[in-house]
């Protein structure tokens, strides 16, 4: 067996990165270091199949084998094509080159790919004449080439496919949470099996079955057919068998995991998952809409990812995340509550201040991970009795917390229209609390008052316009007085239009056409063009007038010399003053 250690770097999202660091030093494992998206330590051969089988928060655990600069592809074929890869692989091995880039110097990470791909081809073609396979669905020996700007690192990968494709899922629902995000989700609220767990809207069950298999300290890796490292030259059997084998760190769980979804396609499939998990006799799954909500008999914490707007959606969004804190408050007194979200306008209508936030992806999106603390009373008081509300671990995580993008005061007041999503993609359908109608209590959302019109900054003065509503850029809006004083206010203006608009609209006539006037219940055009006559009868645009076509012009003509004043005579009429300003000659006299 293998004793001399090695580098490892243990890939995971962003985030989770001292969840894993966490994770390794409970292996065991040496000269931790965090970095972004990765941690990196040290162990032998061991460490690196107890890393494939035991993390729950790793995606990838690579091997490192060279380390180099370069400064464009060439240089990488060149270095790649000098190393000594009889070691690894052979002629009958098939291989697959990923690469990940961040560099202004190697512009196309598949290129980078194509060039490692290359050397270790040409190789093996200049030392046998022969040249191994590429294979893209299951080849024996997965590369990682790694480039941030001319540091280059060529790596084993010895999981093969992502770790949280854990293996027991049988069924899944539209937009599954990730299983590694469940995972470092559950760790990072501190729960560990020590009282029960609710998770409302469960969908899948991912979050209910990653919480029994740490509740019951059982390894993700026992789920999966194969890793990665199996195919390699130097693979132990006889050292993997005995990790596998090795349950002697499981325990029993003495509490219950629950979970609920309106969906009963998804409570069925979230049923499938945990049989096939083994974790169905502590994981209790039932159909329940979440406004049915009741307060728990024994403590428990509760655990949920509730639809963003995003990939699904209920029917009112923002009722649904009212509703949550209406349940919250009412209906989960005593216990702490951890939420999963995308939009800041849906966290502000749970309507409770976060303890705890912390930063997450969940695949592109940047969520956010909030814990609420539901207790009797105010915060105020439960202070003067001695209530300590954040630990101190949540006091030096809050100092350091980042959100994402940055947060605007009035983002939470508006949200129709900002961002659209699509009713048809959603399989959760939520009923409001009360039985209230869709958007009934939004409903200021469509009012014409709202963020994008000048009656939203009456009452808030100096406030940035939004260049989404306006496209203005960056100016500010003046206050409501410095707007009305410059002219007559916005509402006289507006009354004064609409009194205007509607005298016009009531001594308008339509017209057809060619400008003739023509009563609101003419029935409408049926695609037969008529005119009219002097004496308002109808007749064919084509018919012969005396020896020649009646046409527009001779129309014209005719309407001109009516009653004996032509154009010519009415245009005598009126006059321009050397301002430009038209008066009218028969009122100078």
């Amino acid at each position: 067996m293998e004793t001399q250690e090695f580098k490892i770097i243990a890939k995971t999202f962003q985030g989770l990165e001292e969840v894993l660091a966490k994770e390794i030093t409970e292996l065991g494992a040496n000269n931790i270091e965090i970095g972004r998206r990765m941690v990196s330590f040290t162990g032998d051969k061991e460490m690196l199949y107890r890393a494939n089988f035991c993390l729950r928060t790793a995606v990838k655990v690579l091997k490192p084998i060279r380390h180099f600069t370069a400064e464009d592809a060439d240089e990488v074929y060149d270095v790649v094509k000098k190393m000594n890869w009889e070691q690894y692989m052979d002629c009958s091995n098939t291989f697959l080159v990923d690469a990940v880039v961040f560099s202004e110097k190697f512009r196309h990470s598949k290129f980078a790919a194509y060039r490692v791909k290359d050397g270790i081809a040409d190789y093996f073609r200049e030392k046998t004449g022969e040249r191994p396979n590429v294979s893209i669905t299951n080849p024996d020996i997965r590369i990682n080439i790694h480039i941030a700007d001319n540091d280059v690192t060529i790596s084993l990968d010895s999981s093969g496919e992502s770790l949280h494709q854990r293996g027991y899922r049988t069924g899944s629902v539209p937009a599954p949470l990730n299983e590694v995000l469940a995972a470092g989700m559950i760790m990072l609220s501190g729960w560990n099996g020590e009282c029960d767990l609710i998770d409302p809207m469960c969908g899948s069950g991912t979050i209910l079955i990653e919480a029994a298999l740490i509740a019951m300290n059982i390894y993700p890796g026992v789920f999966r057919k194969e890793f990665a490292f199996e195919k390699w030259k130097d693979f132990d059997e006889d050292l993997f068998d005995k990790i596998y084998n090795d349950d002697s760190q499981e325990r029993d769980f003495d509490h219950k995991i629950y979970g609920y979804d309106i969906n009963r396609q998804a409570v069925a499939i979230a049923m499938d998952n945990a049989r096939s998990a083994g974790v169905n006799k502590v994981v209790d799954i039932t159909q329940r809409d979440f406004y049915e909500f009741e307060q728990p008999m024994e403590k428990a914490v509760m655990i949920t990812n509730p639809p963003y707007g995003e990939r699904i959606t209920t029917d009112d969004l923002l009722g649904l995340y009212e509703t949550i804190g209406e349940r919250l408050k009412h209906a989960f007194v005593g216990n702490d509550a951890w939420v999963l979200s995308y939009r800041d306008e849906c966290f502000a209508k749970i309507g409770m201040r976060p303890s705890t936030r912390y930063a997450l992806f969940n695949g592109a999106l940047e969520c956010e991970f909030r814990k609420y603390q539901i207790f009797d009373g105010k915060l105020s008081e439960r202070r003067e009795e001695g209530l300590d509300i954040k630990s101190e671990d949540e006091r030096m995580h809050n100092m350091k917390f980042k959100p994402h993008r940055r947060r605007e005061d009035d983002e939470d007041e508006d949200y129709e229209g900002k961002r659209g999503f699509n009713d048809d993609d959603h399989y959760f359908k939520s009923r409001p609390y009360n039985s209230r109608k869709p958007f009934e209590k939004d409903k200021k959302s469509f009012d014409r008052t709202k963020k994008g019109s000048f009656d939203f900054y009456k009452d808030n003065e100096n406030t940035e316009l939004d260049r989404r509503a306006f496209k203005w850029g960056d100016r500010k809006a003046g206050s409501w007085d410095e707007r009305k004083s410059s002219s007559k206010s916005f509402e006289e203006d507006r009354k004064s239009f609409s009194k205007d608009r509607n005298s016009f609209d009531k001594d308008r006539k339509s017209s057809d056409r060619d400008r003739k006037p023509f009563e609101r219940n003419r029935k409408p055009y049926d695609g037969e063009r008529r005119s009219y006559d002097k004496e308002g009868g109808a007749y064919n645009r084509d018919r012969k007038y005396g020896d020649k076509k009646y046409d527009d012009r001779n129309r014209r003509n005719d309407r001109d010399r009516r009653d004996g004043k032509g154009r010519d005579e009415r245009k005598n009429k009126w006059g321009f003053d050397s301002e430009g300003r038209p008066f009218r000659r028969d009122n100078d006299e």
